[in-house]
Order: structure tokens, then sequence, then C-alpha cells
């Protein structure tokens, strides 16, 4: 991959993702107080506006084309499942998580499967009419080859298909 290079070199600094929520409060209990993302700031106007920012740790865009997230749905779901956009967050402990969101809300589509790709993914719907899933990276399978061309031992591995 090729980045260019002078002060133009990492010209974005932060995802947001910001989500139309109708039942605020639900959806504020379930990605602040469930979920566990750190509310950054909240701010609130005129005529009921409000919103929350919450820290989400490091975000990513995964770009995938059509065959990709029909394989990827396939794999964690068994059918095609997935609107066009899909949030996903990377957790310690992905069968404790998603039976946590469950119990806070969450609607569990596909329980916690073991990918080829050597993560434990779940997918729920979501407060917010968010599809999400929730994934737990394992250790690298013998033999992989890291990005930067080293073998990988047992650490959890970078992935482009969460």
């Amino acid at each position: 991959m090729t980045r260019p290079e002078g002060p133009k070199a990492q010209p974005v600094r932060q995802l947001r993702l910001v989500v139309e929520a109708d039942d605020f409060e639900a959806a504020l209990a379930f990605y602040r107080d469930a979920l566990g993302l750190p509310e950054q700031a909240a701010f609130s106007g005129d005529g009921g506006a409000r919103v929350a920012i919450l820290d989400a740790g490091r975000a990513t865009l995964e770009i995938a084309n059509p065959e990709q997230k029909r394989m990827i749905d396939d794999v964690e779901v068994g059918h095609q499942v997935a609107p066009r956009i899909r949030v996903a967050f990377e957790v310690d402990d992905g069968r404790a998580v998603t039976e946590h969101l469950v119990d806070a809300g969450a609607t569990q589509v596909a329980p916690p499967t073991v990918t080829p790709w050597r993560s434990l993914n779940s997918r729920l719907d979501a407060p917010a009419g968010l599809h999400i899933s929730v994934f737990q990276e394992l250790a690298a399978p013998a033999g992989h080859i890291e990005p930067d061309g080293a073998e990988a031992t047992d650490h959890p591995t970078p992935r482009a298909d969460s």
C-alpha cells in the first residue's frame, strides 16, 4: 500500500460514525452502558436536540465488494443478513459480550462462530437500527504470514474482514 508523503501523510485523524436513534436513551444505554463505550462528550441544543460522542477505540473503514460481504455473511450467519453498513466491535471475550448485549436488548442473529480468519464472531441487531458484529481475535494459525512478511506467533492478527 502506498501512502502519501509530507504534511498530508495522515490527513484523517478520526473516523466518526453518526447514527440517528429514535430512542436516544435506549441507544445510549446500550452502547455506553452495556457495550462499554466511554462517553467522550455530550451536547444538547434547542428543541430537544441531543448527541453523545462515545469512544470506540481505534477506528477503521473496511471496504468490501458484494462478493466479500456475501462470503462473510455466509461464514458468520449461514445466509445473507447484513445491510450495506454493519458496525463491528472488537472485544476480549466474544461469548460473554454477546450474551451481555442480548440481555441488554440486542437480538442475536447468529451465535459466536469461529471464522476461517481465526476470530470468534457473533451477529446482533442492536438499538438505533444497527446490525453489528462482535468479534474476538483468536491466535493466528501456524505458518500464517503477517502483512509485514513476518511469520505469525500465537498473537491476534489484524483482519480485513471483521
